[in-house]
C-alpha cells in the first residue's frame, strides 16, 4: 500500500449485515480492517442495499442485523476515531451514482461477472432473474466510486468486481472527462511543470502512447503526483492527457488483497454458517468449551493408546491459528506418539480462544448496554460519508449535464 499515488490514499469496504459477525469474520476481515484504519483513510459501511439484492422478500432480518455487526466491529478493535463507518442506504448518493452509471455501463458486462450465474446457481431456490441482483457489481461500483476510493481491501474471489469498476471509471472518464479545450487546457498544465520536467513529461508520455510503455506511464504519473506547486484539478487534467483521455472525473480503484484467512470452522472446512461450523465473536464461555470439546479428531485414535496424526484433526488446523510453536511441538510428538489424549489437545484451543472471544465480549458489553451510542456513531459518519458523496455527485452531475445552475 505504501506505494499508492495521489488518488490512492482512501480506502473503502463493506460487508453485508448477517447477524453477529464469527471468528472467521474477524481473521478474515475484521483484523485486516483493523491494521489499514491507522495507515489510510478508511470508510467501512454497512451494506444494507446489497442484502436485498438476494433477500428482497426476508425485511425483517436486516435492521437486528445491522446493528449487531456494527457492534462486533467495535468489539474488533474498529475505532470510530480511525475510521468513517456507516451504513449505506444513509447515503442515498449511492442510489444516484448507480443510477446514473447504469445509463453507460453495457448489459454485457453485468451478464459476465463471475458471481452472476454462480450465485444463481448456489440459491436456486430464489427468485434472482431481478434488476437488482443483475445490477449488484453496478451498485458496488457506485459504493466504490462515490468515495474516489483508491483501494478497496477485497478475497480473491471479489477481484474481478473491482476490476469491473476500474472500467466503468475508465468509460465514464472517456465519455464525460474532455471538456471544452481540455487538450489546450492540459497543454498549459504541462508549461506549469517547469521547462525540464515539461520535457520529461512529454518524452515520457510519447513513450506510453507510442509504444506502450507501462513504465514510462508509472513515471510520468509519479512525476505529476509529487509536484507540489500545480493545483490537484491540473494534476488529474495531466494524468488524463498521459493516458490519452480525459480528466479523471472518477479514479479508478485498486484491488488491495486481503490476507487469506486461515480460520478452519470446527469441522476442519471453511468457517461458515452455511456449514454450521462456527465460532461467534461474542459466543458465551461455556458454548465455546462445550463446542471444541464435541470437535471430530483423527479418526484413526479409536483407542487412547492409538496413535495420530495431526493433519488428520481439524483441532491441529485450529492450533495453527492459535498456539505458539513450544504449544505446537508438544502436540505433534503427544499425538503421533498416542502421549496425550484428544481432550487434553484441545485444551489450550479452548483457552486461546476463549480468551479472544472474552475480549470481544468485554470490549462490546458498553455498545450492547448504551445502544444510543452505536447509533451516534453511525449517525456521525454517515453524515461525513454522505458529504465526501456529496462532493463527488456534483462533480458527476456537472460533466453529466445535470447541475442547472
Amino acid at each position: 500500500m505504501s506505494g499508492l499515488g495521489l488518488q490512492n490514499q482512501r480506502v473503502l469496504s463493506g460487508m453485508r449485515p448477517s447477524g453477529r459477525l464469527h471468528l472467521g469474520h474477524y481473521h478474515g476481515v475484521l483484523k485486516n480492517w483493523a491494521k489499514l484504519q491507522h495507515e489510510h483513510e478508511c470508510f467501512f459501511f454497512v451494506a444494507d442495499w446489497h442484502v436485498l439484492t438476494t433477500h428482497y422478500d426476508a425485511p425483517e432480518i436486516i435492521e437486528q442485523s445491522v446493528w449487531d455487526m456494527v457492534i462486533d466491529w467495535l468489539a474488533a478493535g474498529i475505532n470510530p476515531g480511525s475510521a468513517t463507518l456507516f451504513i449505506q442506504s444513509k447515503v442515498p448518493e449511492h442510489a444516484e451514482l448507480h443510477l446514473l452509471l447504469s445509463m453507460l455501463t453495457p448489459l454485457s458486462w453485468l451478464e459476465r461477472a463471475p458471481t452472476y450465474k454462480e450465485q444463481q446457481e448456489k440459491l436456486k431456490d430464489k427468485d434472482l432473474s431481478t434488476y437488482g441482483f443483475l445490477g449488484y457489481p453496478l451498485l458496488q461500483t457506485a459504493d466504490i466510486l462515490a468515495y474516489k476510493a483508491g483501494a478497496v481491501p477485497v478475497g480473491a474471489d471479489q477481484v474481478p468486481h473491482v476490476e469491473m469498476s476500474r472500467e466503468i471509471a475508465r468509460r465514464f472518464n472517456h465519455v464525460y472527462g474532455k471538456d471544452s479545450g481540455f487538450e489546450e487546457k492540459a497543454e498549459a498544465a504541462v508549461k506549469k511543470l517547469g521547462k525540464k520536467n515539461a520535457k520529461l513529461y512529454s518524452n515520457l508520455r510519447k513513450d506510453y502512447l507510442q509504444d506502450g510503455n507501462e513504465e514510462s506511464l508509472q513515471k510520468a504519473r509519479a512525476l505529476v503526483e509529487g509536484h507540489a506547486s500545480i493545483s490537484l484539478g491540473d494534476k488529474e487534467r495531466l494524468i488524463g492527457f498521459l493516458e490519452g483521455g480525459g480528466k479523471i472525473i472518477l479514479p479508478e480503484p485498486q484491488a488491495l488483497l486481503t490476507p487469506v484467512s486461515k480460520m478452519p470452522g470446527l469441522d476442519g472446512q471453511k468457517m461458515s454458517k452455511s456449514y454450521h461450523n462456527t465460532i461467534e465473536m461474542r459466543e458465551a464461555p461455556e458454548s465455546v468449551e462445550n463446542k471444541i470439546k464435541r470437535m471430530q479428531t483423527d479418526p484413526a485414535r479409536v483407542r487412547l493408546s492409538d496413535p495420530g496424526n495431526p493433519e488428520n484433526c481439524p483441532v491441529w488446523q485450529l492450533h495453527e491459528v492459535y498456539s505458539p510453536q513450544d504449544v505446537k511441538d508438544w502436540v505433534q510428538k503427544g499425538c503421533t506418539s498416542a502421549g496425550i489424549g484428544c481432550l487434553e489437545c484441545k485444551q489450550p484451543v479452548i483457552d486461546c480462544v476463549m480468551k479472544e472471544t472474552g475480549e470481544f465480549r468485554e470490549r462490546a458489553r458498553e455498545f450492547e448496554e448504551n445502544p444510543e451510542i452505536v447509533r451516534g456513531i453511525i449517525a456521525e459518519g454517515s453524515e461525513k460519508a454522505r458529504d465526501i458523496a456529496r462532493e463527488t455527485m456534483e462533480d458527476v452531475r456537472n460533466v453529466m449535464g445535470l447541475s442547472y445552475r
